[in-house]
């Protein structure tokens, strides 16, 4: 039986596939440039070249930032709701993590030392760490998401996919644009770029942006606010072309976040009248700070060979508070913690095109460490000696160094003037090394984190040092024939490799086998799309059909064992299979009507869930009990742009949007209290812009309906943890009024 959620999405579909094959037949051929992009005037960059969308035998979406305004967005989580089988979103706890999946496949937990299955670049630079990877919104050009393993071309753990953020290069003549917004909560957004010629060869850019917003909710134990914002970001560039055959850029960034932390609402008793107040009583600090240097050198040597370089520095803390799982002032179950990463990046390419041939070989290297260290502090351990305060406090902490190099090839050749084969290939070796120390103290809070009177209790649970070496190959082979010059078709196999890796949060004591470490992951996905337009390029579409098995899976499972505390078990525990299908469609009614379409279907089920069962205490499988994480069943939106042209007046489109979730589980064991149900989310903007295009004003409200959704969340429930369901929310509706202007 169809819910009532599935039955509104049927009819959205239908409604929109129909209307074009209703409509007259004589409209004019002109209209705004984002409006009447056709999927072959629309150029990406995900073969590491740049080519036509039509003729990437890729599931892509592409972004602009054209649309990025028309639809409001502020953030790159704005992708959750614009690409079909995405879950792209805060993580929680966090202000500013990211939590992404693709197709099913990600990484939920943001620990150091664990690896993402969607890979995230800036400017083709990755970016190894989830903290500080919430990206704003600002001097860009557009944003792509590659969905299934992009193990060929850009290998490090894209096993799911890669998100890009591409930037804008610098023009040739002086221009600067200042924008300021004003919203809900007390919103303020402030943000200036700009660029100059220095001299005819080069060029200087930058911008700066400033996001402040009060809180959602508030700490009642603090006063202070709760799911606020207080965001800084700059970037600069230089950019330099001596000759028509040589690019240079040197670019920097660097972000501070210093928002509050965010400690969740708690599912049971006693809860907060607000889903965004919390009583905690850790402490509401927060300190994210991440930045980054890339250097990129482009060499066109002749008309059929160019060199490319970019080499990179990245590197990020976090500090503060931490979380307050119990949402108490009692220190019943609280975690601070600290993180800090460091990366270095390089990478060669050699880009080859003919008249029937392109394609790009290159190398990777990455040296790059990532550590931290929290407490885990159960307040109400009743079984300590005499004299000392209850409470047991379990601190873990420790570093991975990581090691990667990678070659890499793809080439496609046309057959004929209708038939292209592509062939692709990456072999890929990580070195990882391990220093991890867990140990339990008498007290609230370790030596670590300030508390000097904390008395060990025995010897460390967990006190070694490992390392091991992952390499794969990873194919990628694909055809894709033009039945007309309007429409592609494409099959493609890839496969995906996530590198294996240690526990930070492993227990040795309880679980011996955590010093060995847990293997790679892999995904093994097959293929067919099609892409074009139909009805005079009225319509224009990208669908794509796949089947991908994922083997050897990295499951993470987290218990509290009396009398211990939190402890982690990470297997390749699981072996699974995934159907799924996407569509990204518009439809050209009328010069001024362009509605869009996206919708995407999983059907994702475990064959094998071996892992360790806490109440037997045997490796057991569990594939009927368990189900995947962040993993909708349907995604959906839809977007009706209208636009008016009003002449000497300027312009004025007003763009509805609503999308639709699926129900989706937190952890692969059902927890009913806590796993989110399906919902919808509705958008709308209004923006003008004036003539000449100087000025622009536009009126943004998000989430309309009010709609009270979970985005993650925590399940420590009992007597010791203080009954620990904790939920993090999705923002409320807010309304935000922005100006531009472009000189």
């Amino acid at each position: 039986m169809r819910t009532t959620g599935q039955l509104r999405l049927a009819l959205m579909t239908s409604v929109f596939i129909a209307a074009p094959l209703c409509a007259t037949p004589a409209f004019a051929q002109q209209a705004l440039t984002e409006q009447v992009s056709s999927v072959d005037e629309i150029v990406v960059t995900a073969r590491r070249r740049e080519e036509s969308l039509k003729d990437v035998p890729v599931a892509v979406t592409a972004v602009s930032s054209e649309r990025l305004e028309q639809t409001g967005a502020a953030d790159i989580t704005t992708l959750q709701q614009q690409t079909p089988n995405a879950t792209v979103q805060v993580a929680r706890g966090t202000n500013s993590t990211l939590t992404s999946f693709i197709r099913g496949v990600g990484q939920q937990d943001p620990l150091w030392g664990f690896e993402p299955g969607v890979g995230l670049y800036v400017d083709d630079v990755y970016v190894a760490r989830p903290q500080g990877a919430v990206l704003d919104i600002f001097d860009i050009e557009r944003l792509e998401v590659l969905r299934g393993p992009q193990g060929t071309l850009y290998g490090r753990n894209t096993i799911g996919g890669a998100i890009k953020y591409v930037t804008k290069r610098l023009g040739q003549d002086p221009e600067m644009t200042l924008k300021g917004s004003y919203g809900s909560y007390n919103q303020v957004d402030l943000i200036a770029s700009g660029s100059a010629p220095i001299t005819d060869t080069l060029r200087v850019g930058g911008a700066v942006a400033r996001y402040t917003r009060d809180g959602y909710g508030t700490n009642l134990t603090t006063g202070a606010e709760h799911y606020n914002k207080d965001v800084t970001a700059a970037r600069l560039s230089v950019e330099w072309t001596p000759t028509e055959d040589l690019f240079f850029r040197l670019a920097g960034d660097v972000t501070q976040d210093d928002s509050n932390a965010r400690h969740g609402y708690r599912l049971k008793a006693p809860m907060t009248d607000g889903i965004y107040d919390t009583r905690a009583g850790i402490g509401d600090e927060g300190d994210v700070r991440t930045r980054g240097l890339s250097f990129t050198g482009e060499w066109n040597a002749s008309d059929v060979l160019t060199f490319k370089s970019i080499t990179a520095w990245r590197d990020g803390d976090t500090k503060g508070s931490g979380i307050d799982f119990d949402g108490l002032p009692q220190p019943i179950l609280d975690i601070p913690g600290y993180y800090a990463d460091s990366q270095f990046t390089q990478e060669f390419q050699a880009l080859f095109e003919g008249e029937r041939w392109q394609g790009v070989a290159g190398v990777f290297y990455m040296d790059a460490s990532a550590e931290g260290a929290f407490d885990t502090v159960i307040g109400l351990y009743p079984l300590v000696p005499p004299g000392f305060k209850p409470g047991l406090t379990t601190f873990t902490g420790g570093k991975v160094d990581t090691r990667s190099f990678a070659v890499f090839a793809d080439f496609s050749y046309d057959l004929t003037d209708q038939l292209s084969l592509s062939v692709g290939g990456r072999w890929t070796q990580d070195k990882k090394s391990v220093d991890q120390l867990r140990q339990n103290y008498l007290g609230i809070k370790s030596p670590f984190f300030g508390n000097n009177t904390a008395v060990a209790a025995g010897p460390p649970s967990t006190d070694y040092t490992n390392s091991d070496t992952y390499s794969e190959f990873t194919p990628r082979v694909s055809a894709s024939y033009k039945f007309t010059p309007e429409l592609t078709g494409y099959v493609s196999y890839g496969r995906g490799f996530k590198s294996g890796g240690f526990d930070m949060r492993g227990d040795a004591k309880l679980y011996p086998e955590t010093i060995n470490g847990y293997q790679p992951e892999l995904v093994d996905t097959y293929e067919i799309g099609l892409k074009g337009s139909l009805l005079d390029r009225r319509v224009n579409f990208a669908t794509a059909l796949f089947k991908s098995d994922y083997t050897d899976q990295q499951i993470t499972s987290q218990f509290f064992i009396p009398p211990a505390s939190v402890v982690s078990f990470v297997d390749n525990a699981g072996s699974s299979e995934i159907w799924g299908w996407e569509l990204e469609a518009s439809a050209r009614i009328t010069d001024s009507f362009v509605p869009r379409l996206t919708l995407g279907y999983l059907d994702a089920k475990f064959n094998d869930f071996v892992t360790f069962n806490p109440l037997t205490g045997k490796r057991e499988n569990m594939a009927d009990q368990r189900q995947f994480q962040n993993t909708p069943d349907w995604t959906a939106n839809i977007a009706l742009p209208y636009s008016v042209d009003l002449g000497d007046r300027g312009s004025v489109i007003f763009t509805p949007t609503a999308s639709y979730r699926g129900a989706t589980q937190m952890f692969e064991t059902a927890i009913p209290l806590l796993d989110q149900g399906a919902y919808w989310l509705y958008d709308a903007t209004l923006m003008w812009t004036a003539p000449d295009a100087r000025y622009r004003v536009s009126l943004a409200g998000r989430n309309l309906s009010d709609e009270r959704y979970r985005a993650g969340g925590y399940n420590f429930p009992g007597a010791l943890t203080g009954d620990s369901v904790i939920g993090f929310y999705g923002a409320p509706r807010t309304v935000t009024l922005s100006v531009t202007a472009n000189f």
